[in-house]
């Protein structure tokens, strides 16, 4: 009989998945975009609806950045992954 969790991979060997410490600009771009966002509904809701379209014009820009890092950084992850099995193989 086999002891449970005899054939998961040790802590050591598993890449470090803490990505936030690795990308801090994800979460900064979403923090941008709701700023963003909430200051461009503040000032509909003012009457303001130059500056609002304004801000609604810069919030799908850092929104559309935020994603583009988000897929970048998920792509060199992966293929920092890759390499991670590859050497391992090796």
């Amino acid at each position: 009989m086999t002891k449970m969790g005899a054939t998961e991979p040790k802590l050591e060997e598993l890449p470090d998945n803490n990505k936030r410490v690795k990308n801090p600009l994800v979460p900064i771009g979403a923090l941008l975009t709701a700023g963003v966002l909430t200051a461009g509904l503040m000032s509909f809701k003012q009457g303001n609806s130059q500056l609002g379209q304004k801000l609604m014009r810069a919030r799908v820009l850092v929104q559309g950045a935020t994603v583009a890092l988000m897929v970048g950084s998920a792509y060199y992850y992966g293929e920092q992954m890759n390499w991670f099995k590859k050497s391992k193989k090796d």
